[in-house]
């Protein structure tokens, strides 16, 4: 049986990490998930705390009870690795907005929540938090049959652009890789780096493609380590892969479940004290 990667041991935490501080802080929750705090205003992007419907391989950092409140939930798309329902469940009681796709937008909406649907090219803001909806490629579902009778559009996935006065964060999701949108991109101060080698994510050649065209830009590794599939590409990247063919190997971040990571613009770059470095907003 092939081995699998394994994340660090998990740094638990709790309220206090939704407290207002000085700068801009993440946390990988596991599996696709972060915590944003960006000077006491939260936000989680594809939070699964837990109700997976696999085995998985790391304790999750903190539990739902123990969030104090969200100004915002960001999904992705639609797959319960990414718009968990238990989990938002949960923090829907603590959860000003949540945002996602029109698609998912609609999901959310069934379920009762304070949701907003966009199409590609939105923006919106979060407090001091100005994000632009991005374009990914992640239809898998028309790729195989029996996965759903619904044909599934390109617009049903995204990534976020997230500009904080610290500098922005890339999440772009789940998504095969577009050479046009993901190479071409204004270098973000921090990417969240799925690394997986599979047909529906940006394989493992196209991650090492995305990571070289920032070279400066840190890569917070997630969507690895989380999930006991070692035959489910998705779920087996491997960090050991990384090192011999990402330019400047030293960025790569390899974060514990709950570990913080403090938002820095590139060096030589200040970042706007309106909305960070990037050139979407």
């Amino acid at each position: 049986m092939q081995q699998q990667a394994r994340a660090p041991r998990t740094r638990a935490f709790g309220a206090e990490a939704f407290e207002p501080q000085d700068g801009t802080v993440l946390r990988w929750l596991g599996m696709a998930g972060f915590l944003l705090n960006c000077r006491g205003t939260t936000l989680m992007i594809d939070p699964l705390l837990g109700g997976f419907d696999m085995p998985v391989m790391i304790d999750f950092p903190l539990t739902t009870d123990a969030v104090p409140r969200l100004d915002a939930v960001l999904v992705t798309h639609a797959d319960n690795d990414h718009y968990s329902v238990p989990t938002c469940r949960e923090l829907a009681p603590v959860t000003a907005a949540f945002h996602s796709t029109r698609y998912v937008g609609t999901l959310m909406q069934g379920e009762g929540f304070p949701s907003t649907g966009h199409d590609i090219g939105d923006h919106f803001a979060v407090g001091p938090v100005r994000v632009a909806v991005t374009p990914a490629d992640h239809a898998w579902q028309n790729d195989s049959p029996g996965a759903s009778d619904r044909v599934f559009a390109m617009e049903d996935c995204c990534g976020f652009w997230i500009e904080t006065p610290d500098g922005t964060v890339w999440a772009p999701g789940d998504s095969r890789l577009i050479p046009e949108h993901h190479l071409h991109m204004p270098a973000p101060d921090a990417l969240l780096f799925d690394f997986s080698d599979s047909d529906w994510h940006f394989g493992l050649d196209g991650a090492i493609q995305m990571a070289n065209a920032y070279p400066r830009t840190p890569l917070l590794l997630q969507h690895w380590g989380s999930v006991d599939a070692p035959d489910f590409p998705p779920f087996n990247a491997d960090p050991a892969a990384l090192p011999d063919r990402v330019v400047n190997p030293e960025r790569i971040i390899v974060l514990a479940p709950g570990e913080p990571y403090t938002l820095h613009p590139l060096a030589g770059r200040p970042p706007s004290p309106e909305n960070g470095n990037g050139a979407l907003l």
